[in-house]
């Protein structure tokens, strides 16, 4: 423990799931956490501080990384998984509200805190998905803002070069959080839930804790030289092409 110890940390979308497990675990670390969410049950949580906070409402980002002060870390974790319509079925409300929050929120993100780091460095790790690497994962405007995330964040890191900030990716498969939970709620009912991962190696879904985990190594020096990275905890599910199980050679 103490991996984070003296750093000073904002997590976004905090109440619950990845993001309360990261903020939980950073605290751990050592570091000195402000957890926020556009939902108020992330005062609940303890050992840290809390604010609500709307990503996608720029002057709220900028003046939430002011308040807080020096920062080292940000962890650009909220989202929202918005419409499941098919795409001919979609509005561009439907858009707009997914877009706002998972790309634009980490825009805005990526952006203050970036400028809040120049002087002293930083890491700067942002949430996407597996459903941003391709299809089969998500609806179209969710998958669609996960894969500008992994972009955007390539981006980051090199506009962002010789400044010692780091900008990294996390593309979370199947885990077990608020967003997830109506996929588990269903298994369950139906006594299936021995189903649930069985398309990836380990044949299990995931917990937040072990996304946080890798959060917390690329928001510490133990991650010093990963940069521009978009890096899979997904089981091992995206490694490989769809085969039938059972006769693979």
């Amino acid at each position: 423990m103490g991996r984070l110890q003296g750093k000073r940390a904002i997590v976004t979308g905090a109440a619950g799931g990845i993001g309360r497990a990261a903020a939980i675990l950073f605290a751990a670390e050592g570091a000195r956490v402000l957890a926020t969410d556009v939902n108020e049950e992330v005062h609940t949580l303890t050992g840290v501080e809390t604010a609500v906070l709307d990503v996608s409402d720029e002057a709220e980002v900028a003046r939430c990384v002011a308040e807080f002060g020096e920062l080292h870390i940000m962890f650009a974790n909220a989202g929202i998984v918005g419409s499941m319509a098919p795409i001919l079925q979609l509005t561009a409300e439907d858009w707009n509200q997914v877009i706002g929050v998972n790309l634009i929120g980490v825009f805005n993100c990526i952006k203050h805190a970036g400028a809040a780091m120049l002087e002293s460095g930083g890491s700067i790790v942002c949430t996407a998905s597996v459903a941003g690497l391709r299809s089969g994962a998500g609806p179209a405007p969710y998958s669609a803002s996960k894969a500008a995330i992994i972009n955007l964040v390539a981006v980051a890191a090199h506009q962002l070069a010789t400044t010692g900030v780091r900008v990294n990716a996390i593309c979370p498969g199947l885990i077990e959080t608020p967003m997830t939970q109506p996929i588990f709620d269903i298994a369950r009912d139906k006594g299936k839930e021995d189903k649930i991962g069985q398309l990836n190696p380990l044949r299990r879904a995931g917990q937040p804790e072990e996304v946080a985990q890798l959060a917390a190594f690329l928001a510490s020096d133990d991650g010093s030289y990963v940069n521009g990275q978009a890096l899979v905890v997904d089981g091992g599910l995206s490694s490989s092409h769809p085969f039938v199980p059972g006769k693979m050679w």
